[in-house]
């Protein structure tokens, strides 16, 4: 009898034996699988758009019956009167259409697999140009990207060599104190004394880094230090507001943009020195959420607004991410169509576990959340700071949770507008307004003859609603067309390859292989 059971066990353990080497084969194959690229479009040396309604972003007039000649990647001419067609040039029929200047989504998150996942749907909707608000530290990292990464895009993009957006302004990693730096990482990243300050700014400027990227956590010291020292070096702040400072001492410090909608309800209410304790303000916070909505002080508000307006500090407020906390337990909120373009690995891991943590929240609230009152609060926060002056920019914090690629940063025009801007003001917030903010003006953010053809041929009027940003008829990026078919199958590349098998093992793999993701997650 113990020889019968014996030969089962030892039967069995080959069995397992053999399925985990079959997985981890299957598994290795996945990883090392290549992934199939898209190809760009025909280039034309002339391209002529014919009888298109202008939208100029700066006054909200409209000049119709349009024709703009585009020569490589540049306007050439605009004019009422036809322009002549040579025999190689490629001819955009406009009518009954509007021309507008490619929209901006000024604080994304890139990765090694945007390529596939987040590039194609960025031109798809017509996002021309990206600001990565994430970098690395002094090694490539499996997962992030770094400044070396997205210049190489931008080269490619120029070549007309590979399917992408611009990307402007390069970050650095993300500076959140010593707890959010790698063990085994160079000492100066960790900011522990002043003497690394120089050392890691030495380091970002060599990487051809334009901001350093500051986070909640940041020791105070540090940051003053920073912001000191960046303009020596020809970079500057930007990222969230230390918790550990006022607003009002980041503003005067010279931080150029500041993120997120909670920016004004962590600084307007009777007890906000107390979330400005390093050993306390996590618990603190969680306990204090509503108290920061119900005793909101708009006086102060208005003040710290003013400051922001005469320092020029920009503001970004993400409204989607708020909005996520808010919906999270709405089943016509969390049922979106745009999740097949987003991998299973992501949704499983990661945004799972914030969808069930405010979906718990929401739910053991009577009547409207204390996530929902946040999320209302703060966009009346952003209509104030628009009416004192505060230069506001579009941004939507791909790859945050339930914000998709592309599509996000329409559903953040409307927030806009729903917030209090005009239809306009919102078309701005996404051209015009970060096109001056990081010194591209010359060149983008505006429909003007000699900047580049980064344009986007809408079937509705945007002034007359907002949602008509959707409605794309074509891309130009770089001069380059992007046709209706084109744009269905950058859509269709991505759903493909998020759903792939390979695509999910690829992701996973770089997420468990990063040492910066392992320390976000510890913290």
């Amino acid at each position: 009898m113990n020889n019968y059971f014996e030969k089962k066990l030892i039967c069995f353990t080959k069995v397992a034996f053999a399925i985990i080497i079959v997985a981890i084969a299957i598994i290795i194959t996945a990883y090392l699988w290549p992934i199939s690229k898209l190809q760009t479009p025909v280039v034309f040396e002339r391209t002529i758009i014919k009888n298109v309604n202008i939208v100029d972003v700066a006054t909200g007039e409209v000049a119709a019956n349009q024709f703009v000649l585009i020569e490589q990647s540049r306007i050439i001419n605009i004019d009422t009167a036809q322009i002549t067609a040579s025999d190689d040039a490629l001819i955009i029929d406009g009518t009954g259409k509007f021309l507008i200047p490619g929209l901006w989504d000024m604080h994304t998150h890139s990765n090694q697999y945007s390529e596939w996942l987040h590039h194609p749907l960025y031109i798809a909707n017509g996002v021309t140009v990206v600001r990565d608000m994430s970098g690395q530290l002094n090694e490539k990292d499996s997962y992030w990207v770094g400044s070396k990464e997205r210049l190489q895009w931008n080269k490619d993009l120029e070549n007309n060599t590979r399917v992408t957006p611009r990307y402007v302004l390069q970050s650095s990693y993300q500076m959140d104190g010593e707890k959010a730096i790698p063990e085994d990482a160079p000492n100066f990243f960790k900011l522990n004394t002043s003497r690394q300050v120089d050392s890691l700014l030495q380091f970002y400027k060599k990487e051809n880094v334009d901001f350093i990227k500051v986070y909640q956590q940041l020791p105070k010291e540090m940051y003053e230090l920073l912001a000191l020292k960046a303009p020596e070096y020809g970079l500057h702040l930007a990222g969230h507001k230390p918790m550990f400072l006022s607003l009002e001492e980041a503003v005067n410090l010279g931080q150029k943009s500041f993120e997120h909608g909670r920016v004004f309800m962590y600084e307007c209410f009777p007890e906000a020195d107390s979330l400005k304790s390093p050993d306390h303000w996590k618990a603190y916070f969680s306990k204090s959420k509503a108290k920061i909505v119900h005793q909101f002080d708009s006086v102060q508000a208005k003040t710290l607004m003013r400051l922001m307006q005469q320092e020029k500090a920009y503001w970004t407020p993400t409204l989607q991410t708020l909005k996520f906390e808010a919906n999270a337990h709405k089943n016509e909120f969390a049922d979106n169509e745009n999740l097949k373009y987003v991998t299973s690995v992501r949704k499983q891991l990661w945004w799972k576990y914030d969808t069930d943590h405010n979906k718990e929240k929401n739910l053991k609230s009577e009547g409207l959340s204390v996530s929902e009152q946040f999320f209302e609060a703060s966009k009346k926060q952003v209509a104030m700071a628009h009416r004192m002056g505060v230069p506001i920019m579009a941004g939507t914090d791909v790859t945050d949770s339930y914000v998709f690629a592309g599509f996000s940063l329409h559903d953040e025009l409307y927030e806009l507008t729903s917030s209090g801007l005009t239809n306009l003001e919102a078309l701005q917030s996404a051209t015009m307004v970060p096109a001056t903010y990081s010194d591209a003006i010359e060149d983008y953010g505006t429909i003007e003859i000699g900047k580049k053809a980064d344009l986007i041929l809408l079937n509705k009027n945007p002034l007359q609603d907002i949602n008509n940003t959707k409605s794309i008829k074509g891309v130009l990026l770089n001069g380059v067309y992007y046709d209706e078919e084109k744009l269905t199958e950058l859509k269709g590349f991505t759903e493909s390859a998020a759903g792939s098998f390979h695509m999910n093992v690829k992701t996973l793999v770089s997420l468990l292989n990063s040492p910066l993701i392992r320390v976000q997650f510890a913290d």
